[in-house]
C-alpha cells in the first residue's frame, strides 16, 4: 500500500431495459431466452426499405423515469443515428440521442453513512439495444438479432462518485427507484439492467493534481463486479501512475472488460470520442414534441420514491433502517406494509411478520407479500391479537401461515388451533401452585438469588407453559409466579 493522496472520481452510464412489450421501433416481442433469431423482422433486421415506428409507452417510461429523478424534460428532442459497425449491429448504426435527451441536469440521492448524498444527473435519453455475439459453440462466432432494437433507457451521471461502495449504493437505489416506478423488471440476470463506471483518479504528489487516464468499463451486470471493477480499476490505474506517471490527455481512454473469474480489468480498446459515430437526426423518425397535456398525465403515474419511503417508515413508524430497507425493496411489499400499519397493526410486529415469515414464504411460492391472499385488514388483526396478548409471537408466525390457506379470520383460526392464550388469572394461578408443589428443589433455587435462580426461575416458567399446552399468558405467568416466590 502507498500513502499517496488520491480521490477517486466515478460517473457512471446505466442503461435499463423498459418493461415493454415490443421493441422500440418496430412490432416484435421482447421475450427473453427465446429461440435465436426468432424476434425479428425487417426493421430490426436492418433491411432496405424498411421504416422505423416509434413505441410510446417507451418514451412514456423515460419521461416518468426522468421526471422522478428531478430532470428538465425537453419540450422538443429527436433521434440520431449513431454510426459503428459491429457484427451484431444489422443497420451499421444505432438510433440513439445524443445533442438533445429526453431529460437533463436532474439528481439522484444515495444512502451513505454520513447521511444522504446528491448525485447529479447529466442527461436521460432513450436508444435501442444491438444483437448479441455468441462465442460457445465452436470455432466460430455466432449473432443472435433477438436483442437488435430492445428499447434502452441511458441515464448518465455526473463524475460525483467517489468510491466503489457509493457506486454499488448509486445502482441499488436506481434498481429501487425504476421498479417502484413500473418502468423496468430490473433482472439483471436477463440483462434489464448494465452498468458502465468510468472511473480515473485525482493524485496529489509534488505540489499539483494529477489526473489518471479516464477508463471505462463496459457492460458490468450484477452489483458485486459493479463494485469489484471500481475497486480494481482505481487501484490500478494508482498503481500505473506510480510507475509511468501517465496522466489525462486528449486522445488516451481506454474501454475495459471485466473477467469475473480472475477479477481484474482487461483492456478492450481505445475509446472512439463523439465525433467518430459521426452523429446525425434519423431521416425516418419524426421528433417527440413533449406537450403540457400528455407531460400531465405521465406525471400522473409518479409515485413516493423509494428511499424517501424508507425514510417515512423510519421516523413515522419506529422501525430500523434496516428493516425499513429490507421493505421498500419491492413497492407492492412496501405499500402492503404501510396498508396494514394503517389499518392498526403496530408497525414493528407487522414488519416483523413480514420480513421473518412473509417473505420465507413468498420466496417459496415465487410471489410477492401482497400476492398471498393476506388483506392488509386482515394482517392488522393478526397484529392486534398479538399486541392484545391473546396470542403469542410463536403463535402469530403459525396462524400467518395458515392465514395464506384460508379466509378466516385470524382470531378464528387462533381458536381452531387452540393458540389463544388464557389470561384468566384465577385459573393461571391454581396451574402454577401446581408447578411449585411439583419442584420444590426448583423453588427453593428460584429464591436463593444465586447463579442458580436464573435457571430455576426459567425451568418453572416452562412447566407452567407446559402444562398449559403453551396457551397461558407469559407476562400474567410471570407476574403469578413472582408473587408467589416473592422475588
Amino acid at each position: 500500500m502507498t500513502n499517496v493522496d488520491y480521490k477517486i472520481i466515478v460517473g457512471l452510464e446505466i442503461h435499463v431495459q423498459m418493461a415493454v412489450r415490443t421493441k422500440m421501433f418496430c412490432g416484435c416481442e421482447l421475450a427473453f431466452a427465446a429461440e435465436p433469431n426468432s424476434k425479428v423482422c425487417p426493421v430490426c433486421l436492418g433491411l432496405p426499405g424498411a421504416l422505423p415506428v416509434m413505441n410510446k409507452k417507451a418514451v412514456e417510461f423515460a419521461i416518468l423515469t426522468a421526471t422522478a429523478l428531478g430532470c428538465k424534460i425537453a419540450e422538443f428532442t429527436k433521434w440520431d443515428r449513431k454510426s459503428y459497425y459491429y457484427p451484431d449491429l444489422p443497420k451499421n448504426y444505432q438510433i440513439s440521442q445524443y445533442d438533445l435527451p429526453i431529460g437533463s441536469n436532474g439528481f439522484i440521492e444515495i444512502p451513505t453513512k454520513a447521511g444522504a448524498k446528491k448525485i447529479r444527473i447529466r442527461r436521460v435519453h432513450l436508444e435501442e439495444d444491438a444483437g448479441k455475439n455468441i462465442h460457445t459453440a465452436g470455432p466460430f462466432s455466432q449473432v443472435d438479432l433477438n436483442r437488435a432494437g430492445t428499447p434502452l433507457m441511458e441515464i448518465v451521471t455526473e463524475p460525483d462518485l467517489n468510491s466503489a461502495e457509493e457506486v454499488k449504493m448509486l445502482a441499488e437505489e436506481l434498481q429501487r427507484i425504476v421498479r417502484f416506478l413500473g418502468v423496468s423488471e430490473a433482472d439483471m440476470q436477463k440483462g434489464h439492467m448494465r452498468f458502465e463506471p468510468n472511473v480515473n483518479l485525482h493524485i496529489k504528489k509534488g505540489g499539483g493534481e494529477h489526473k489518471t487516464p479516464i477508463t471505462e468499463v463496459k457492460n458490468l451486470n450484477s452489483f458485486k463486479a459493479l463494485e469489484k471493477s471500481v475497486a480494481f480499476e482505481a487501484q490500478r490505474q494508482l498503481d500505473n501512475f506510480l510507475e509511468s506517471g501517465e496522466v489525462m490527455q486528449s486522445g488516451n481512454k481506454k474501454t475495459f472488460g471485466w473477467d469475473d473469474i480472475k477479477e481484474v480489468t482487461v483492456l478492450q480498446r481505445e475509446k472512439e470520442e463523439a465525433h467518430d459515430y459521426r452523429y446525425f437526426p434519423d431521416p425516418d423518425l419524426v421528433p417527440v414534441v413533449a406537450d403540457k397535456k400528455w407531460l400531465k398525465e405521465i406525471n400522473s403515474k409518479l409515485c413516493e420514491l423509494p428511499l424517501k419511503m424508507q425514510g417515512r417508515f423510519v421516523s413515522g413508524y419506529g422501525l430500523s433502517d434496516y428493516d425499513a430497507g429490507v421493505l421498500t425493496a419491492d413497492k407492492a411489499t412496501a405499500e402492503f406494509f404501510d396498508s396494514s400499519v394503517k389499518a392498526g397493526g403496530d408497525a414493528k410486529r407487522v414488519c416483523n411478520l413480514i420480513t421473518q415469515k412473509g417473505l420465507k414464504i413468498a420466496n417459496e411460492k415465487n410471489c410477492k407479500v401482497s400476492e398471498l391472499g393476506i388483506s392488509p385488514q386482515r394482517l392488522a388483526q393478526l397484529a392486534k391479537l398479538a399486541d392484545a396478548g391473546q396470542i403469542s409471537a410463536t403463535s402469530a408466525v403459525i396462524i400467518f401461515e395458515k392465514m395464506t390457506e384460508s379466509e378466516d379470520e385470524p382470531d378464528k383460526i387462533a381458536e381452531k388451533l387452540n393458540l389463544i392464550q388464557k389470561s384468566d388469572a384465577g385459573e393461571l394461578e391454581k396451574i402454577v401452585d401446581e408447578v411449585i408443589a411439583a419442584n420444590a428443589q426448583a423453588v427453593e433455587d428460584a429464591k436463593s438469588g444465586d447463579k442458580k435462580s436464573k435457571k430455576a426461575y426459567g425451568f418453572l416458567m416452562g412447566q407452567v407453559m407446559q402444562k398449559s399446552k403453551g396457551t397461558a399468558n407469559p407476562q400474567v405467568v410471570a407476574k403469578i409466579l413472582a408473587a408467589k416466590l416473592k422475588i
